[in-house]
């Protein structure tokens, strides 16, 4: 089997409504897709999510990028995915986001030609308990609350807060959560590296009393070397996200003993490849794990669930942003419970594609 056709597409949707982080605030999702057709008539589908303050990449370098490596991939055996993932490591380095792309589309191809969903292939189990949570936007601490109300109204098992915004209206805005939810549905709490290492350590031990499961990145990636020092002073447990990139910057921060879990994003590994690496480091240190996402549709949102399947060490799953854009482009795919539940496809590959419609009006290009 070969690779006979490439294309790339410019996908955009808006979302529902501004979501707001430390980092910035973001108002759409503006991802590349990737298209992979075979002699044999099988066709693979990626998709990233370029997030300039986290990968440095955006949707206009994915979509440049993303032609170098259709070049070099055109007539190569899709079935050897790390022949042509080291391919495109030898274009440029790094470029995560698009490589997840491309790697996921690969991986739809092994698994349809294998005939098993992708979880399968993966050497996964069908997990039935894959619940997401769903995100609070960061905000004052009164539209916080109401947010936060809201989404537990709806049945969601667990609410993510967005923080790094000052440490001491960090903790207010986590109190007026905990007043309007009470004490029995799970908080998860993400600074997006928005704190001091001073600040990260009295924010948390104020923290405390509000029983929160943990925190994401709560220090600049930069300074990974003091993350220790926050874990070993913090009564939360300390999730590694920016700072854990890919399988060496896992290996890294073992070593270090800097955190309690691992948040594997495929944006940010370079794909599958490289995320069951992180996975297998993560199990021998006993870490436990955490599949997120940046801004994807289902169909980028599918692969995360099929990988997430791969390991029982991963236990935490972060699916929302398909839910909060404003249009669905995705046939097949992952579905939904009102609760957040998802329901992972048993069809062979992804069990997602990007609708026919939606392609032919997107900003495309193909090599053949």
């Amino acid at each position: 089997m070969r690779i006979c056709r490439i294309s790339l597409y410019k996908l955009k949707i808006p979302l529902k409504e501004p979501f707001s982080t430390s980092l910035g605030v973001e108002t759409g999702a503006l991802n590349v897709v990737v298209k992979l057709e075979t002699d044999s008539g099988l066709i693979g589908f990626g998709e990233c999510s370029p997030y300039m303050p986290i990968n440095g990449e955006s949707q206009d370098t994915c979509y440049q990028v993303g032609q170098y490596f259709a070049q070099v991939l055109l007539h190569k055996d899709p079935l050897q995915i790390e022949a042509c993932i080291l391919e495109m490591e030898k274009v440029i380095y790094a470029n995560y986001s698009i490589k997840s792309a491309f790697d996921m589309a690969l991986y739809d191809l092994a698994a349809q030609e294998a005939n098993q969903p992708l979880w399968k292939y993966l050497g996964g189990q069908h997990k039935q308990d894959i619940y997401t949570d769903y995100t609070v936007s960061i905000g004052t601490p009164e539209k916080m609350a109401l947010d936060a109300k809201k989404i537990q109204d709806q049945g969601y098992l667990a609410i993510k807060v967005k923080l790094g915004k000052k440490g001491e209206e960090d903790v207010r805005r986590i109190a007026s959560i905990r007043q309007a939810v009470g004490n029995q549905i799970p908080l998860r709490i993400d600074a997006n590296q928005g704190w001091t290492l001073q600040e990260a350590i009295e924010t948390l031990q104020a923290l405390a009393p509000f029983d929160i499961q943990h925190c994401e990145e709560p220090i600049s990636r930069h300074f990974y070397m003091d993350l220790p020092k926050v874990r070993q002073q913090s009564p939360i447990p300390i999730m590694a996200d920016e700072s854990c990139g890919t399988d060496h910057d896992a290996a890294r921060l073992i070593s270090l003993q800097a955190c309690d879990y691992f948040n594997i994003k495929l944006g940010k590994s370079g794909g599958i490849f490289t995320g069951l690496k992180i996975v297998a480091l993560a199990e021998k240190a006993n870490l436990q794990l955490q599949v997120g996402a940046m801004i994807e549709s289902r169909l980028a949102m599918t692969a995360f669930a099929h990988f997430a399947c791969c390991s029982p060490s991963i236990l935490h799953y972060d699916f929302d942003t398909a839910l909060m854009l404003r249009e669905d482009p995705v046939e097949g795919g992952i579905q939904y419970a009102t609760n957040g539940q998802i329901q992972v496809p048993t069809a062979p590959g992804l069990g997602a594609r990007i609708r026919e419609g939606w392609l032919a009006q997107m900003e495309q290009i193909h090599f053949s």
